[in-house]
């Protein structure tokens, strides 16, 4: 593992570890906000929680979890994807800055907005990383085309003993017995 990946994956992983504590420990006080996006995806997937304090504790709790495999290396791709996912509606339910009427605030709710956004970017970079080994539809690529080489050259192999065989029998055939 290269000293980046071995040092950027903690740090990336750092704010949903501590952010899904604190949504674990003390949902009551993000379920407000959380409110109004875990409706319509209540609707969407009615297989939820019917609370939204238990909503918010399960998306917290994904974060803990997915951002601790992440750090530590441990399944990186599916959990930068699992913090990716978590984090689409953290972002639209906390920093609603359209909505805000006071400038400073508008202005502030803006910048965490694209705080996640850009948390978001380094997510899926992080969950197309195949740490320098080649990824598993290039391997089966690159597999397929050595087959189809092979199969290639097994076809002149065969072929190239065989011609003055052939020649052989079409003479034969035109002769008189």
């Amino acid at each position: 593992m290269s000293l980046l990946r071995l040092a950027g994956r903690p740090m990336l992983a750092s704010m949903f570890v501590a952010g899904g504590l604190g949504a674990v420990r003390s949902p009551a006080a993000l379920a407000p906000a959380a409110e109004r996006v875990v409706g319509p995806l209540r609707q969407r997937f009615p297989m939820l929680p019917e609370r939204t304090e238990q909503v918010v504790r399960l998306n917290g709790g994904v974060q803990v979890v997915a951002g601790l495999m992440l750090a530590t290396g441990r399944l990186p791709r599916l959990s930068a994807l699992a913090l990716a996912a978590t984090l689409a509606p953290t972002t639209v339910a906390g920093h609603r800055f359209w909505e805000a009427e006071d400038p400073g605030e508008r202005m502030q709710q803006r910048v965490h907005c694209l705080k996640n956004l850009s948390m978001m970017g380094g997510l899926l970079i992080a969950a197309d990383d195949t740490g320098g080994a080649p990824s598993l539809l290039w391997r089966g690529r690159h597999r397929a085309r050595d087959l189809q080489r092979e199969a290639a050259r097994l076809r002149r192999s065969v072929r190239t003993p065989a011609r003055p065989a052939a020649a052989a029998a079409c003479i034969r055939a035109k002769l008189p017995c």
